[in-house]
This record gives C-alpha cells, sequence and structure tokens, in this order.
C-alpha cells in the first residue's frame, strides 16, 4: 500500500476555513466591530429598505438588525448612520429598534417608537405581541393569554385553553366571565356572540347577538329566540318559525333608519322553506323553496326561478344591475347578458364575467385565471397560473400614480414592490411565495430558504444583493459601491474618496475617485 502525503498544494477544507477564520480575525474591521464582510460565516452590513445595520452570522440561522427610523429628522442619510458619536447618545440608543432572529426558530422585535415588542417560535405554533399596555401571548391558538385596557381604563386580563377553558378578569365588573366547557360558564365577545351562557352542553346554551337572545335545548335541535320585535322557535330539523316586525335604530349620523322585518318559516328542513324579508320597506324579498323539485325568489330588485336545485334550470332578472341570467348544472353552465353584467361559462374549460368595475377570467379552471378591478382611484390586476404555481398582480393609484406589483412563482421566485418603490425578491421562496403579505414567514422562513436574495429602494438608489447567504453579496448606492466575493476574501469598494481592494483582508492600496462616483470639491 501506497501511502498518499499531503503536499503544499493540497489544500483540505477544513484548512481553507481555518486560514478563513484568521484572516477575518485578524482584520482591522473584526477588532473595531465595524461593516465587515466574511460570507456565510459573518456580515455585518447597512440595511437596504431602513436605516440601520444588520449583522448575519453562520449562514441562514442567525440575524440581529438596528433601525433608527428618526434617522432622516435627524438630517442624516442612510449611509450617515450610525455615527459613533450618536451610538454613545444613550436618547438616540433608546430609540433603535432591535431583532433577533434564529431561522427557523424564533424571531424577537423591539420598536421603541411604537411601544412594541414581538416574539415568534416555530410560527406560526407560539407567538407573543405587546402594543403598550395591550399584549396577546398563543400557542397554536389553543393556549392563549391577553392584557391590557379598555377604553375606559379599566384594565383587563384573559385567559383561554380552547375549547375548556375561559376566563376574563377585569376592574370593569361587567366584563368578567368565565366558563369550563361543557360543564358551565358565561363568555362576551366570543365565538361570533357578544355574550354566551351555558350548563351542561349541549343541554342548555343561551345566545345573545345585538338584542337577539337565542335559547337552546339540546343544540342544535330545540331553541326559542326573542328581540326587538322579533321572535321565534324551531324543533330541527322538522319545523321552525320566526317572525320580525319593522324597527328603526339610529345611525352613525344620529338619524333613524329602518330595519325590515320578516317571516321565516321551514317544515323538514331542508326540503321546504318560506321567507319574507325586509317587511315594511321599499324591497321587500319573497322566497319559496321545494327542494330539490323547485324554489323561487321575488322582489322589486330582482326575480329568481330554479328547477332541480342546485344542479337543473335557473334563470334570474337582475334589475338593480340589469341583466338577464341562465345557468344549467350550476356552475357548469352560465350565460348573462345586461347593461351591469355579461357572463359566459363553460366550466371547466372556460369562462368570463364582466361587471361595471371588474371582470373575470379563467381557461381550464384552475389552470389560468385573471381578475381586474377599476374602481376609481384604484386600478387591480391580477394574473394566476395554478393555484399557488403563478401569480402577478399590480395595484396602481391614479390619483397618487404609486403601484404595488407582486410577483411568484411557486417554489422558486417571489419579488414584491411597495408604493414607496421599496423592492425585495428572493429564490428559492417555498413558503414566502405562497404568503408574501406576511412579514413573520418573510423573516424566519424567507431569509432561511432565500439562496439569492436582493433589495432596492428606487426612492434612495439603494440596492443590495446576496448569494449563498452573503458568499457574494454587493451593495450599491449614490455614494458608493461595494462587493465581496468567497467569505470577504476577496473585497472591492468605490466611492467619493476613491477605490479600494483587499484580498484576504489586508489593503491593496487604492485609486482615485470612481468614474461613476462625483468628486467632492472643497
Amino acid at each position: 500500500m501506497h501511502r498518499v502525503i499531503p503536499t503544499s498544494k493540497t489544500l483540505r477544507p477544513s484548512a481553507a476555513l481555518g486560514l478563513a477564520l484568521a484572516c477575518i480575525l485578524a482584520s482591522p474591521e473584526a477588532r473595531t466591530a465595524g461593516e465587515l464582510e466574511a460570507g456565510p460565516l459573518w456580515s455585518r452590513h447597512r440595511l437596504t429598505l431602513e436605516t440601520g445595520a444588520a449583522t448575519e452570522a453562520l449562514g441562514p440561522l442567525w440575524q440581529t438588525t438596528e433601525v433608527w427610523r428618526g434617522a432622516a429628522a435627524e438630517g442624516l442619510g442612510p449611509d450617515e448612520w450610525p455615527p459613533a458619536d450618536r451610538l454613545e447618545d444613550p436618547a438616540v440608543v433608546s430609540r433603535i429598534a432591535r431583532g433577533l432572529t434564529l431561522a427557523p426558530l424564533f424571531s424577537w422585535r423591539h420598536r421603541p417608537e411604537v411601544d412594541a415588542r414581538f416574539f415568534e417560535f416555530l410560527y406560526p405554533v407560539v407567538t407573543y405581541a405587546r402594543y403598550g399596555t395591550e399584549s396577546r401571548f398563543q400557542i397554536f391558538q389553543v393556549l392563549s393569554f391577553s392584557g391590557g385596557r379598555t377604553q375606559q381604563g379599566a384594565r383587563d386580563r384573559t385567559w383561554t385553553v380552547f375549547p375548556f377553558f375561559f376566563l376574563r378578569h377585569s376592574e370593569d365588573p361587567n366584563r368578567r366571565y368565565a366558563a369550563f366547557w361543557p360543564v358551565y360558564g358565561r363568555l362576551q365577545n366570543r365565538l361570533f356572540r357578544d355574550e354566551t351562557r351555558f350548563v351542561l352542553w349541549p343541554l342548555y346554551v343561551q345566545t345573545r347577538k345585538r338584542d337577539v337572545v337565542t335559547d337552546n335545548y339540546l343544540v342544535p335541535f330545540v331553541h326559542v329566540r326573542h328581540g326587538d320585535g322579533l321572535k321565534g322557535w324551531q324543533v330541527w330539523p322538522f319545523y321552525g318559525r320566526e317572525t320580525k316586525a319593522l324597527t328603526w335604530v339610529t345611525n352613525a349620523t344620529g338619524q333613524a333608519e329602518a330595519v325590515g322585518g320578516h317571516e321565516k318559516q321551514f317544515v323538514l328542513w331542508p326540503f321546504y322553506g318560506r321567507a319574507e324579508l325586509g317587511l315594511g320597506t321599499t324591497n321587500e324579498v319573497h322566497q319559496r323553496a321545494l327542494l330539490p323539485f323547485y324554489s323561487a325568489l321575488d322582489s322589486p330588485a330582482r326575480t329568481s326561478r330554479t328547477w332541480l336545485w342546485p344542479f337543473g334550470l335557473s334563470r334570474t332578472e337582475d334589475r338593480a344591475i340589469g341583466y338577464r341570467q341562465t345557468a344549467l348544472l350550476w356552475p357548469v353552465f352560465i350565460r348573462a347578458r345586461g347593461p351591469g353584467k355579461h357572463e359566459d361559462r363553460f366550466w371547466p374549460f372556460y369562462g368570463e364575467t364582466r361587471y361595471a368595475e371588474w371582470t373575470s377570467r379563467f381557461i381550464l379552471w384552475p389552470l389560468w385565471r385573471q381578475r381586474r378591478i377599476e374602481r376609481d382611484p384604484l386600478r387591480r390586476e391580477t394574473d394566476q397560473f395554478g393555484l399557488v404555481l403563478y401569480r402577478r398582480t399590480v395595484s396602481r393609484r391614479e390619483d397618487t400614480g404609486t403601484e404595488n406589483r407582486l410577483l411568484s412563482l411557486w417554489p422558486l421566485y417571489v419579488r414584491k414592490t411597495d408604493a414607496n418603490g421599496r423592492t425585495w425578491a428572493q429564490a428559492p421562496a417555498p413558503l414566502t411565495a405562497l404568503l408574501p403579505n406576511n412579514d413573520k414567514v418573510r423573516r424566519l422562513y424567507g431569509h432561511f430558504f432565500g439562496l439569492w436574495r436582493t433589495e432596492a429602494d428606487g426612492q434612495t438608489g439603494r440596492r443590495s444583493t446576496s448569494v449563498l447567504w452573503n458568499l457574494y453579496r454587493r451593495e450599491r448606492s449614490p455614494e458608493r459601491k461595494k462587493c465581496s466575493l468567497l467569505f470577504g476574501l476577496v473585497q472591492y469598494e468605490s466611492g467619493r474618496t476613491g477605490r479600494r481592494w483587499k484580498l484576504f483582508f489586508l489593503p491593496l492600496g487604492g485609486g482615485g475617485p470612481s468614474r461613476a462616483e462625483p468628486t467632492t470639491t472643497p
């Protein structure tokens, strides 16, 4: 056997990494903790879309940020902050927003300008948010805690172990409640009701929504309901009846507004039912249904007939919008004509619907879909290929000329531009392409999966690009250009003061002012 003896020409990966670390630790930037580019190992740089700085380490895992939103008010530009003398001022330090992310496990942020703190762990499993005195903590929406003050100044604390335990302790006795499901309890503003009481659920449950109170026995089979001009009862699914008289309420402008009455009845639900809605108003609606054979709707604004519901023949005349429609085997075939609506549909092969303010089309649904909205001053257009594979959305305000743009190609790419001209993009994007408007997903998972990332600010002219978590990084602004390659072993920077090269973090000398950058005059 022959033993291979490594020579000076052989450089193992571990030795290369050790050499890179030695160069980093020996560099002046490492000793002064200023801007430092060491690729995925360590990178400290200025932010592109905000005034501040970020530190990224260990590839996609570690990131900290410091953002000073008051820098512009102090007359400082993005490239002028953070000056060392300002960072020694406690008043300045107290206004710096800070963040820490260990992707994809947790993220923490502090925004002193609005007195807010946020924490996410394995989002959306665990989240915590606090704005001033308002706070909320939850674990998978099962265990949650919230606290704060009401508009009257009373302090509240709420604990929930869904769906078994609900408790609110308040300085206002009228806001207190407690419930231990299914034994006994009382709730306020929970489960889509203003108030809920129960004893041995489902034996007895009482709910209130505005003025309507419903007493349920053996939910959902028997109930008795009463309210302002309203009374009714049901033994579901055999028979039910409810009536309500015309009533009046005071609207936000202080004027009396009519609330139409109604009469509802069903027998052997859902086979027979009738309803008289809007009684006492100018648009009374009369409905009849004997399913699946026939259903009808008549009102001053609309007339509709359906035979063999829901997949039989349906004819509708809408006098309010202005169209006549025929549907067969809904939603397979629909044809509508009129000044207010034009529709042709042969689902899933082709469909087009046009209203006065929006248009929708599809071909081989869900292969391709398009929707356009034109509602002054808003113009919005969306194209989709597949349910999530491709999406392009452009929203424009004609009065201001601003645009919001979104382009996603799941799971490969996503790019978003806001109305202020700030753009960010990344590839690949398995989660951010699905939820591009969720900042928590972008912070925890976007940086983790983003092998290629870019940011640009159209107002300041700043731009940055990162490949393989800063193995290659490039920054550009009106004042300077900066590039870093191979853990920062090769660096280039140019600006108003000239051009500089570094190799293994050692300066190689510089040159005169860059041609791309104007020189300063005394």
